[in-house]
């Protein structure tokens, strides 16, 4: 779609999608009936990533390589996707101006509930400055995962760094867990799907500590280049900020993603829920 035809108020075409039951053990017990129902929930939450992979399809569709390369995405969850649960991407332009183009996206499920919120821009003027590196220092993964705790996250702000080889098999892995067909996606020179930025963003946390279950509750980023197949992606993750809300104890992560230990990929601010307040 030319950026021309998106036009304030123009509604992209909805997109219709559910994430598929599954009887694999999660190491995130909320994404299983079992343990999720003992915190007030219907059955196995769909993980956050899933989600905002399913409001990236209808985005990339219409700004295409330019939003993978330099856009700028904040999303946030509201309400639970449960396995098997039919809910529809509904996107529209927000806004366009000589500097920038502006999409919201949000995911309804058949309640008419808003189960989660996006904005998606694409700048239109000059590209940002890329991060220093330094700033955000790799550093090696625990032998053995602590239990997560506000003590121990106070105490190692710099985390250990989760490593992804773009191997074909891993993003067909993972386009066919998130469902996206886009042929962006296909081909040799195959750019990352972004929804792996905010897996690889978890795995930064659950890599280095043992936490279960928690919650993805929102991201926030800039891209600032595009991964390609073949290349290796670096999570360098600093803790940003640790607080407490309605009982539940909350994580929030400053990230810069690496490819091949040199080019910065994304930057994201990443929250989420470590330890939820006791039931009953």
């Amino acid at each position: 779609m030319s950026l021309d035809a998106l036009v304030v108020g123009t509604e992209l075409p909805e997109y219709r999608v559910s994430a598929t039951p599954t009887h694999d053990a999660w190491e995130n017990k909320i994404h299983e009936d079992g343990l999720a129902r003992e915190f007030g929930f219907r059955g196995g939450l769909v993980p956050g990533v899933t989600v905002y992979a399913w409001m990236t399809r209808p985005v990339v569709a219409a700004l295409g390589g330019a939003w993978l390369d330099h856009g700028r995405f904040s999303v946030r969850f509201a309400k639970p996707v449960y396995f098997g649960q039919p809910v529809t991407v509904r996107t529209s332009v927000a806004a366009h101006s000589k500097d920038e183009v502006t999409i919201q996206a949000r995911v309804v499920n058949d309640e008419d509930e808003v189960c989660a919120t996006a904005t998606m821009g694409l700048p239109l003027g000059p590209l940002l400055a890329l991060p220093e590196l330094a700033a955000y220092p790799a550093a090696p993964l625990p032998a053995e995962r602590p239990v997560a705790t506000r003590a121990h996250l106070a105490g190692h702000t710099i985390l250990g760094t989760p490593e992804l080889l773009l191997e074909r098999p891993v993003i067909d892995a993972f386009l066919t867990r998130v469902t996206d067909t886009l042929p962006v996606y296909q081909g040799a020179d195959a750019p990352a799907h972004p929804g792996l930025y905010l897996d690889q963003a978890n795995r930064a946390l659950d890599r280095n500590v043992r936490v279960s279950p928690w919650i993805h509750v929102e991201s926030h980023g800039q891209h600032l280049t595009v991964p390609r197949l073949g290349e290796r992606l670096a999570t360098r993750a600093k803790v940003k900020n640790l607080f407490q809300g309605k009982g539940h104890e909350f994580v929030e992560l400053d990230l810069l993603l690496v490819a091949e230990g040199t080019r910065p990929v994304a930057s994201i601010r990443h929250v989420a829920i470590y330890q939820l307040r006791a039931t009953g």
